[in-house]
C-alpha cells in the first residue's frame, strides 16, 4: 500500500483527503500542515507539523516518513492578497514548490501538485490541458511559474488544475463560494453577484478522489479536474438559493468591473475533462449532487 504525504492538511482539500483515507483505507497517510492538526479524528494516520517555507523542516519530515507520493495542496490562494503581497505569494506558491521538487527528485517520490484555472486568461474557456496559459493576475502567474518548474524537473509529477472548490469541514479557516452564498441568502440582505464570469465549481470530495487516483495510477502530466456543470457565478448563487429554498429577490447582478478588485479575474474558464475521465477514471458529481452531499454533512 502506498504512503502519501499531504501538505496543507488543515485546509479544505487537505481535510477531505484525510477523511477519504480514513474512510477507504486505499493508501497510508502522513498529514502535514503549519501549526496543530485541526482535523477532529487523530487516529489512523500520522500528523506532522511542517512549514512549507522552511526547507530544512520539509526535508526532515519527508525523509522521516519516506512517502511514495507528496500531494501538495498548501498555497496562497486569495487572489487579491497575492496581488497585494507578491513577495509572500512567490515564496508560498513558487519557492516552496521548488523545495518539494528537489526532495522528490532526490528521493524518487511522485509529486502531485494542485494548480488552478487562473493560469488561463478566460477569453476562450472551457480549456484543455495543452491550451496556452496566459494569467491575468499575480496569483495565476505564480501558479504558472510553479507548473513550469515542475515540468522542467526530473521528478515523477502530475499537476491537477482545479476550479472554485467548495465543501465543508468541521474546522474551516475560510469560507467558499457555496457556503458564502448560502449564508448571505439566509440573512436575506442584498448581495452583489457577478454575472459575467463562468466557472465549473468543484466538490472538494471529487478533487480529493482525483488526487488519490493520480497516486494509485501513477500518472504523469497535467490534468483538468473540476465539476461537470458550467455556469455563471450568478447562476451558481441562484442554484444554491433554489436548493435550500431561499429567497432570490435579494440578488443584485453586477459586472466584475464594478467590484474594483485588486486583481483581475478570467472571464470564462471551465475545463474539458476528457483526459481525467479517460486516464484516471475521474467521475465528478453534478453541482446538484454536490449540494446534496453538503446538505447531508451540515445535518451531521
Amino acid at each position: 500500500m502506498k504512503t502519501i504525504l499531504t501538505t496543507g492538511s488543515n485546509g479544505l482539500l487537505g481535510q477531505k483527503l484525510t477523511e477519504k483515507v480514513l474512510a477507504e483505507g486505499r493508501v497510508k497517510l502522513v498529514a502535514t500542515s503549519k501549526g496543530l492538526n485541526r482535523y477532529p479524528v487523530k487516529e489512523g494516520y500520522e500528523y506532522a507539523e511542517m512549514d512549507i517555507l522552511d526547507p530544512e523542516q520539509v526535508k526532515y519530515v519527508i525523509e522521516k516518513y519516506e512517502p511514495n507520493a507528496v500531494i501538495h495542496t498548501a498555497a496562497m490562494t486569495n487572489v487579491d492578497t497575492c496581488e497585494a503581497n507578491k513577495a509572500l505569494c512567490h515564496q508560498l506558491n513558487v519557492d516552496a514548490v521548488q523545495t518539494l521538487i528537489s526532495i522528490c527528485e532526490e528521493k524518487n517520490i511522485q509529486l502531485i501538485h494542485l494548480s488552478t484555472d487562473f493560469v488561463f486568461d478566460g477569453a476562450d474557456g472551457p480549456y484543455q490541458e495543452n491550451d496556452p496559459v496566459n494569467p491575468v493576475s499575480y496569483y495565476g502567474e505564480s501558479k504558472v511559474l510553479a507548473e513550469e518548474l515542475i515540468k522542467d524537473s526530473k521528478a515523477n509529477w502530475a499537476v491537477l488544475r482545479t476550479i472554485l472548490v467548495y465543501g465543508i469541514t468541521s474546522d474551516m479557516s475560510r469560507s467558499n463560494i457555496v457556503l458564502w452564498a448560502k449564508g448571505a441568502l439566509e440573512k436575506a440582505s442584498p448581495i452583489n453577484v457577478v454575472n459575467d464570469q463562468w466557472r465549473m465549481p468543484t466538490l472538494a470530495e471529487d478533487l480529493a478522489e482525483a488526487c488519490i487516483l493520480a497516486v494509485e495510477k501513477n500518472v504523469n502530466g497535467i490534468y483538468h479536474i473540476s465539476g461537470k456543470d458550467y455556469m455563471s457565478i450568478a447562476d451558481l448563487v441562484r442554484k444554491v438559493a433554489d436548493y435550500w429554498g431561499l429567497d432570490k429577490s435579494c440578488l443584485n447582478e453586477i459586472s466584475s468591473a464594478s467590484l474594483n478588485q485588486t486583481a483581475k479575474r478570467p472571464v470564462k474558464t471551465g475545463f474539458v475533462l476528457d483526459k481525467a475521465i479517460k486516464d484516471l477514471g475521474y467521475n465528478p458529481h453534478s453541482f446538484e449532487e454536490g449540494l446534496k452531499i453538503l446538505d447531508q454533512q451540515m445535518k451531521g
